[in-house]
C-alpha cells in the first residue's frame, strides 16, 4: 500500500503538516524495503522513521503545550509507539534472512495504519486550536 498526501490530512500548522509528508516518504520506503525484502534499505528506512518520529513527537508536544492544548494522552502514545516501531526493528534484525510473510504483512500495515491513524484520529484534534494561529506558527 503506497500512501498519499493530500490536502484533507492537514492538520493546520506548517510544521505538523511537513513532518507528516517526511513520514509518509519514509513509510512508503519501509514498505517497499520489506516488500523487497531488502535488509539495507529496511534498516536505512527504519532509522530514517525512527529519527522523524522523534522530531515531529517534540514539534507536536511544542506546538501542543504553546497553544496550549492539552496532549498528555498523546505523550504517552507517542512513546508507546517509538516502543512498537524499535521492537519491530529489533525483531526484523533478529531473524536473519528468514522474514516470514505473514510478519512482513503484518508491519507493514501496521506502519501504513498506525501513520494515518495518528494524523485523522490524534492530530487533527488540535486542528480547531491550531486555526487561531498562522499556518507558519513556530513555538519561541
Amino acid at each position: 500500500m503506497c500512501l498519499n498526501w493530500a490536502e484533507h490530512l492537514s492538520v493546520g500548522n506548517g510544521i505538523i503538516d511537513s513532518d507528516h509528508k517526511n513520514l509518509i516518504v519514509v513509510v512508503n520506503r519501509l514498505a517497499n524495503a520489506i516488500r523487497a525484502r531488502d535488509r539495507a534499505a529496511l534498516a536505512k528506512a527504519f532509522e530514517l522513521l525512527d529519527t522523524y518520529m522523534s522530531v515531529h513527537f517534540r514539534n507536536e508536544e511544542k506546538i501542543a503545550e504553546a497553544i496550549e492544548f492539552p496532549f498528555e494522552k498523546n505523550k504517552i502514545d507517542h512513546r508507546q509507539l517509538m516502543h512498537e516501531m524499535r521492537y519491530m526493528v529489533k525483531e526484523l534484525e533478529s531473524m536473519d534472512s528468514y522474514w516470514p510473510d505473514h510478519l512482513l504483512q503484518k508491519y507493514s500495515r501496521f506502519l501504513s495504519s498506525w501513520l494515518i491513524d495518528h494524523i485523522i484520529k490524534t492530530d487533527m484534534k488540535m486542528k480547531p486550536a491550531l486555526q487561531a494561529y498562522p499556518y507558519e506558527f513556530r513555538p519561541e
